[in-house]
């Protein structure tokens, strides 16, 4: 039997039998009881402790009720021999939050911060305007007959997003072609549902979004990285490295992270290669039409005429990513199994967003506001790039942000670490690189929350930072 040596603080307001408990817990932790030790009963521990009987018998059945301990008549109270209580570290678990949320986690920051990535600027959106629809919307959802909602999402927003992607993608869709999803990482994964490509290749663009790269390896295909140029993404490295892949994840209007637009060329090469060897683009049109600088290219989808390609987009940069509304135009013979997979595993978020969103773009508001965010962005992009080539960083656009390319072997990293500090949220260039050895180094600077009157500040504690670890 084990001596148990625990301490009661009687004036605490934690009660004793309490006390008593975590006591236990932590020695089973700490592994000075170990699976099978036999505790004293609890007449005998109350007797130590000079507790009430009551108090022990307390502790002891709560442990039981968490199976961290069993008991019987013929062998007394026992440690479980499956506590599976095992504390991990504090380095190991300090270890893997760090990493999660300099890789993974870095755009989901409070608020909104100079150069921040991926986020629209928000002291532009009509936001009186669009919480009067969700309101209206809401109030409509509480009032109506209780019902379950469409899995494939509401049909308003789903027509309203069929006209608009014929209008500025160039697709030409049918309603029951969309499915409404929770942004574009669960378009993505409803689509990777469909596919069913587990343990097949899957290229990846080489830079490209870490997040969509993990979503590939999380769902057991094995990732090629594939180069992109000056036209975007290598197709015949692709065709010569992996030719039967079963997927390529690819952002052919605007490169994430470089900008760059895949050319005509490639396109036709890609589509070529997808019928041939009957595998499927997800194409991710993450920026939609905000092109900035000349008139957005028609999607990769609207050249598509063997069904190969699977377009997702979504409401994240041109509304908010707080409204988590994504969609999927799937191809016709994909339809009926992403009705299946929709309906089981991943229905469409609540009615009122969508239903306010369908409306705001059905009144033209949606349209308007971004002619109106394209001007603004585009006067944003020209502020950056001028303030930061008078310092003399060698810059150039991309999208809604500023690509800053800093020498070879900058811990680009670092950089970014110490800029949070100061308000500042730039990325690093080199974690979209599939590997140390493709990797270059250099800042993403976002445009949207990059308000011109804080830019000369911003750029000469940049320039501080860079030159630190320069």
């Amino acid at each position: 039997m084990t001596i148990l040596n625990l301490t009661l603080d009687r004036a605490s307001k934690t009660s004793l039998s309490e006390q008593i408990r975590l006591g236990i817990i932590g020695a089973i932790e700490n592994g000075i009881l170990v699976p099978g030790a036999r505790l004293p009963s609890w007449v005998d521990l109350a007797t130590q402790l000079g507790v009430a009987r009551g108090t022990v018998r307390t502790a002891y059945e709560r442990l039981t009720d968490a199976q961290l301990v069993v008991s019987s008549r013929a062998g007394g109270t026992r440690v479980s021999d499956h506590t599976g209580v095992t504390r991990p570290s504090t380095k190991t678990v300090h270890s893997i939050e760090t990493n999660q949320r300099s890789a993974l986690y870095q755009h989901f920051l409070p608020g909104s911060a100079i150069f921040q990535n991926g986020v629209p600027a928000s002291d532009c959106f009509p936001r009186i305007l669009f919480a009067r629809l969700r309101a209206r919307a809401a109030r409509d959802e509480v009032e109506a007959l209780a019902s379950y909602p469409d899995p494939r999402g509401e049909h308003e927003l789903r027509r309203e997003i069929a006209a608009h992607l014929a209008l500025s993608r160039g697709i030409e869709c049918l309603p029951s072609q969309i499915f409404i999803s929770g942004g574009f990482t669960g378009a993505l994964g409803v689509a990777l549902q469909v596919i069913q490509a587990e343990g097949q290749k899957a290229w990846v663009e080489n830079p490209g979004f870490l997040p969509s790269r993990m979503a590939l390896e999380l769902s057991r295909l094995k990732t090629v990285p594939v180069p992109v140029d000056e036209e975007g993404l290598d197709v015949g490295y692709g065709e010569l490295h992996a030719p039967d892949a079963a997927i390529a994840l690819v952002t052919p209007g605007q490169q994430a992270p470089l900008g760059l637009t895949l050319s005509l060329a490639r396109r036709v090469r890609l589509l070529e290669w997808a019928r041939r060897a009957d595998a499927w683009i997800i194409e991710d049109d993450y920026l939609g039409e905000l092109q900035l600088r000349r008139r957005a290219a028609p999607a990769l989808a609207s050249l598509d005429r063997a069904g190969r390609v699977i377009h997702i987009g979504s409401f994240s940069k041109t509304i908010s990513p707080t409204l988590r509304l994504g969609f999927v135009v799937a191809p016709v013979p994909l339809v009926p199994r992403f009705e299946e997979v929709v309906a089981c595993l991943a229905t469409a978020p609540g009615p009122a967003v969508q239903l306010a969103t369908a409306e705001f773009m059905r009144d033209g508001h949606y349209m308007r506001h971004l002619r109106r965010m394209k001007r603004i962005y585009a006067s944003r992009s020209d502020a950056v790039l001028a303030a930061l080539e008078t310092r003399g960083f060698e810059v150039y656009p991309s999208g809604l942000a500023v690509v800053l390319r800093l020498a070879d072997g900058v811990d680009d990293k670092r950089i970014v670490q110490e800029a949070y500090a100061y308000g500042l949220a730039p990325g690093p260039l080199s974690r979209w690189y599939c590997s140390e050895a493709t990797q270059r180094s250099g800042l993403l600077l976002g445009v949207a929350t990059t308000i011109e009157r804080q830019l000369p500040n911003a750029c000469d504690r940049l320039h501080q930072l860079i030159r630190k670890f320069t």
